[in-house]
């Protein structure tokens, strides 16, 4: 455990559970909701005390055992470090879930350096569950062990389980037609995942996870996950993502180019 990267391995989960135990106290217990000022797609974007508090955990640490790592967070902004590293932080992916007593959401904790993406964690503290991939394998860790993660197979569209946040305030117009066309030839949808529905892609419960507008701290860490445990990431075109990007997440390769073919066609139609 003498590499930067193992060390810094190693204290991504100190920093996850840092963020849980401020966090906890907050869940499923009367708060207080603040709404963002921002241009993030969506009629209603909150914030909450837990928020905020479990981010400045995070950078304390961050600031104490590594002073010359960088920090980008949703709720603090970039703070340019000296190392080369940088920490990608969303303390609280999910907040429309977490103030409404649900638990789909989860800490984001990545680490890159010099751009290049090093790891990434999924926590989720209240089912006390957590996803990690790097290194081209993903491990998910709960009170019963770890276990290695794996995607499962899924040739076509038909067969596959796929979702998204919410189908109506997260796309634009033509990003929602997009969107209904490839639901009605999948199996079955789910709504409402956040980032925990990226878990699932790499545990192999779902098959395709079709998002909008996302922010890099709300892709860092689970890009590492989804490609560690087999899964393919990219956006709506096959380019790698990007800040205020779309998201196209498939546990099998096959069924990320079908859909990719699929929206090709309808831009190709509307155009």
């Amino acid at each position: 455990m003498n590499s930067d990267f193992d060390r810094r391995l190693e204290f991504a989960h100190r920093l996850a559970d840092a963020a849980g135990a401020v966090i906890r106290p907050y869940f499923r217990r009367p708060m207080d909701v603040e709404e963002k000022k921002s241009t993030r797609r969506g009629d209603f974007d909150p914030v909450t005390a837990a928020d905020k508090a479990a981010e400045q955990a995070i950078r304390t640490l961050i600031a104490e055992v590594f002073p010359g790592d960088g920090i980008l967070g949703e709720e603090f902004g970039d703070t340019p470090g000296t190392s080369g590293y940088r920490w990608v932080l969303d303390p609280i992916d999910g907040t429309r879930a977490f103030i409404s007593g649900q638990t789909m959401w989860g800490s984001l904790i990545a680490l890159e350096k010099n751009d290049e993406n090093l790891f990434g964690l999924l926590d989720q503290p209240f089912l006390r569950e957590r996803f990690v991939g790097h290194s081209g394998r993903a491990e998910f860790c709960s009170p019963q062990g770890n276990l290695p993660l794996n995607t499962r197979r899924c040739e076509t569209l038909a067969d596959a389980v796929i979702s998204t946040t919410h189908p109506l305030t997260h796309f634009s117009a033509e990003e929602g037609r997009l969107f209904a066309m490839i639901e009605a030839q999948a199996r079955l949808s789910r709504y409402g995942g956040d980032c925990y529905a990226y878990g699932l892609v790499a545990m192999g419960f779902i098959d395709l996870v079709m998002e909008a507008g996302l922010r890099h701290w709300d892709s860092a860490a689970l890009i590492p996950i989804v490609e560690g445990a087999g899964g393919i990431v990219t956006d709506w075109q096959g380019k790698p993502v990007s800040d205020h990007g779309n998201i196209l997440a498939a546990g099998d390769a096959r069924l990320h180019a079908e859909v990719l073919a699929l929206l090709g066609a309808a831009r190709g139609k509307k155009a």
